[in-house]
C-alpha cells in the first residue's frame, strides 16, 4: 500500500504524518486490496479539514473530516474510512 500525504496551507510535519500512519495502519488489516491511500490535509482559517482517497481493486472510498484541531480531524477521517472499508468487505465477501 502506498500513502501520500500532501498539506494546503500546511506544512506537513513528521509528527503528523507519523500520526496519520498510525490511525490507517488498523484500514490495512480489514482489506488486502488496498493499492493506494491519498490524504490531503487543509488549513482555512480557524477550521482544520482532513480528506482521503482509498483505491481498492474495485472501488475508491472517500472521506472527509472537520475539526478545530488537526489531530483529532486526522482521528475522525480514520473512523470513517474504517466503518466504509469494513461495509465494502462485507459487500464483496459473500459473492
Amino acid at each position: 500500500m502506498k500513502l501520500t500525504v500532501s498539506g494546503h496551507h500546511l506544512d506537513v510535519t513528521q509528527a503528523i504524518r507519523d500520526h496519520v500512519e498510525d490511525k490507517l495502519l488498523p484500514i490495512q488489516r480489514h482489506e488486502q486490496q488496498i493499492t493506494r491511500i491519498e490524504v490531503t490535509l487543509v488549513v482555512e482559517k480557524h477550521q482544520h479539514k482532513a480528506e482521503a482517497n482509498l483505491h481498492l481493486a474495485g472501488a475508491d472510498l472517500f472521506a472527509s473530516s472537520e475539526s478545530d484541531d488537526m489531530y483529532l480531524a486526522i482521528d475522525s477521517l480514520a473512523d470513517k474510512l474504517d466503518r466504509q472499508v469494513i461495509k465494502y468487505k462485507g459487500k464483496h465477501r459473500g459473492h
